[in-house]
């Protein structure tokens, strides 16, 4: 089983992949922690907590003064009844106090996981996949109830999270605090590593140690954002890439996130993570509930790598869904560096056309082809074709780009309004905002608001009209500011603090509705890039553009950064001009290219004023992916040599029978008589023999326990591919 429950120890134990995780029920209905790694047969105390009376830590038993909450490993902590650490939740009752006392009531176990209503998260195909256990916990004083909801999947190493908040009593509640797990750790000799950032340079890895005090990443932004992810891990001090303990936590989240690990004063760690409390309250009247998001926990004793491949295979099978789960995406061309608002018909069928020669599969129209749409100073929430620029409409290009034998695909970014629109004239208390105060704008524009139902039903029907009005097969869907003065008109006072958090309900309502409406199209999520690269937006739209930046050396940090949680078949990667757009930098079509290749491959530049040498080598490209596209999109990931720790990258792909691998490696700065370089590859099957084009035949153990010597080349900025296969000997 996945799920046991023992009456007499009044243990739980979750069996997820081989890993165990155990909590306890102590005294009088205390939920308390008292497991989580490698899978053990069973948990006898041979490391149980020690009964001590501490100093200042206060006992709820007056009796006994070797028991206080400030010093037991819980699972759902409270503050303000003797524990000091940060609480996983706080609710306010009517009187003013804050002050709660959740004891457990009952539990159910069963199989199969359910699903969370309103919010995206994992699931399962079958029940047998996955059994669940529901803990309830009352405050029988003013009857709320918790309910903590754990699933542990069969296969992987994984255990998800989340809490259900129901007022069952005569008064009213407001929460303040709802985090969807907490976990305490004996000890704090641990890393902890997150993906700090910033638009055009998201999700870098940084590994910092362990201090007495809170280390937190977090978003008030109102999206997951740039600056930081919603992912944090914790890591034994000798785990690397392929080997140690690693403890991951991933929220299936799109909006305003908190992720902490406080260290106390005895040495433990407790990290929680959950919507962020900041400028959050959410009221609960008699018999009203509440949903907290999920998180996902990876235990990994294989490293980082062994971390990051179960979120991979996760979140690729068992958290996006629909026709292009498991379907190889199309190669694209995007005409926005191309010609950003500067294009007619005529420019995008000719890009078209040159893209049809070139064995590229799908256009893409970009920004600018709505309302009067000239540039980013007007129109956004005018969704009519500019008949000036498309005299045709959407469907006369289209279907131009049909002929040609390519798919049409086409950007929306249909949660902003710009003050100069047609919408925003009509409906000005249609944006977020608060009485009496400016509007601020960021990129000229203003955020709609989606907490009202009438803004999302307005939105569902009119995105609809567009996307059913051509043959459309790919849509981008863009999100290009964050949140000010978030507040609604259509809420009361003492719900303006639910706006952010209703807006994300109502966002996932809209892309749920929109998605199962145009089933065939492959729908595309960004926000400036990778400003909203999350598990969230995962369970509606497949794959996300990882960053406006698409130089190839800044994109090897992105790149390998973002795949510390996130599957390749989530990565958009486009090869664009030189000199770069966003940072100047020249760098070779080549290595363009294979940066490109490790991920979701398109264009996104002018095609129609390349040299024909430069048509020559996309044109082989395109022909190389493709052949290599389902190995790269769908096969076990490896990273093998850090952008973060110097001056080369690599990384590989590899086959589910191990038959086939792909290679890519980067050197980005050349060195005068430099030392010489070896990769040592990874996931290869030890008995076998694999040829090398251009290098030769090895054993699969030579190439992963001595290496391959990297070929000398002279210059910056070059890169390799490497296509193995097994022979026969």
């Amino acid at each position: 089983m996945s799920v046991a429950y023992n009456p007499q120890t009044k243990q739980f134990h979750l069996r997820a992949g081989k890993a165990s995780y155990v909590m306890q029920l102590f005294r009088s209905g205390y939920l308390a922690h008292v497991y989580w790694g490698k899978a053990v047969r069973d948990v006898r105390g041979a490391r149980a907590f020690p009964r001590l009376d501490r100093a200042f830590s206060p006992n709820p038993d007056p009796s006994d003064r070797t028991f206080s909450l400030d010093t037991l490993p819980q699972e759902y902590p409270a503050y303000g009844n003797t524990d000091f650490r940060a609480p996983a939740y706080q609710v306010q009752l009517e009187n003013g106090s804050t002050v709660t006392d959740l004891r457990y009531k009952t539990h159910r176990i069963y199989k199969g996981k359910p699903r969370l209503n309103g919010l995206p998260a994992t699931y399962v195909e079958h029940e047998q996949e996955a059994e669940t256990l529901e803990i309830v916990l009352l405050d029988a004083l003013i009857g709320l109830e918790v309910t903590l909801q754990y699933t542990a999947y069969e296969k992987w190493n994984v255990i998800t999270r989340a809490a259900h908040f129901e007022n069952k009593g005569g008064e009213r509640l407001k929460l303040l605090r709802a985090l969807s797990m907490s976990v305490d750790f004996p000890t704090a000799d641990y890393d902890w590593i997150h993906l700090p950032g910033a638009w055009g340079r998201e999700r870098w890895i940084e590994r910092l140690p362990l201090l007495t005090g809170v280390q937190a990443a977090e978003s008030r932004r109102g999206a997951s954002s740039h600056q930081q992810n919603p992912f944090i891990a914790l890591v034994a001090k000798n785990a690397d890439e392929h080997q140690g303990e690693v403890y991951g936590f991933s929220l299936v989240y799109s909006g305003n996130f908190l992720a902490q690990i406080e260290v106390d004063q005895f040495g433990t760690a407790r990290v929680s993570m959950g919507i962020n409390p900041f400028d959050f309250t959410w009221l609960l009247q008699p018999g009203e509930s509440f949903q907290t998001p999920e998180v996902v926990m990876v235990y990994s004793d294989q490293g980082l790598n062994g971390m990051s491949q179960t979120y991979h295979e996760l979140y690729r099978t068992r958290l996006a869904r629909g026709a292009f789960r498991d379907r190889e995406r199309p190669i694209l061309i995007n005409n926005w560096e191309a010609t950003y608002f500067d294009f007619n018909e005529e420019k995008i069928v000719n890009i078209a056309r040159t893209a049809a020669e070139l064995g590229i599969e799908l256009v893409v129209l970009d920004d600018g082809w709505f309302g009067e749409r000239d540039d980013d100073h007007r129109s956004l929430g005018d969704w009519v074709v500019n008949r000036r620029k498309l005299p045709n409409g959407l469907d006369g290009l289209a279907k131009q780009v049909n002929e040609l034998g390519l798919q049409f695909g086409l950007w929306i970014e249909p949660e902003m309004v710009s003050p100069n629109s047609e919408l925003y004239r009509k409906h000005p208390d249609w944006c977020l905002h608060v009485p009496n105060r400016p509007r601020s704008e960021g990129r000229n524009q203003l955020v709609l608001d989606y907490s009202r139902q009438d803004v999302c039903d307005y939105m569902i029907e009119t995105i609809s009209n567009v996307l059913a009005s051509a043959p459309i097969t790919y849509v981008k869907w863009d999100m290009n500011r964050h949140m000010t003065e978030i507040g609604s008109a259509a809420l009361p006072p003492e719900r303006q603090r639910e706006t952010a958090h209703r807006y994300m309900l109502g966002l996932y309502r809209v892309m749920d509705e929109i998605t199962a409406r145009f089933p065939h199209i492959l729908f595309e999520s960004c926000s400036g890039g990778g400003g909203r690269f999350d598990p969230g937006i995962l369970y509606y739209m497949p794959q996300t553009w990882t960053s406006d930046n698409t130089d190839a050396v800044s994109r090897l940090k992105i790149q390998y950064g973002t795949s510390l949680v996130y599957p390749v078949s989530a990565m958009g990667a486009h090869v664009s001009a030189v000199p770069n757009h966003q940072v100047g930098r020249v760098t070779s079509l080549t290595m363009r290219g294979h940066v490109a290749m490790s991920g979701n491959f398109g264009y996104e530049l002018d095609i129609t004023k390349l040299t024909e040498t430069e048509k020559q080598i996309i044109k082989e490209q395109v022909a190389f992916y493709k052949d290599v596209r389902r190995l790269v999109q769908f096969g076990t990931f490896y990273r093998l040599l850090s952008p973060f720790e110097g001056n080369e990258a690599a990384w590989m792909f590899v086959s589910a029978d191990r038959s086939e691998a792909l290679v890519a490696y980067f050197r980005v700065l050349a060195e005068a008589n430099a030392p010489l370089s070896y990769v040592r590859l990874k996931g290869l099957d030890p008995n076998q023999d694999y040829e090398i084009e251009g290098l030769g035949v090895y054993g699969g153990d030579e190439l992963m326990y001595a290496g391959v010597a990297v070929p000398h080349r002279l210059g910056d900025f070059i890169s390799m591919m490497w296509r193995l296969k097994t022979v026969q000997r």
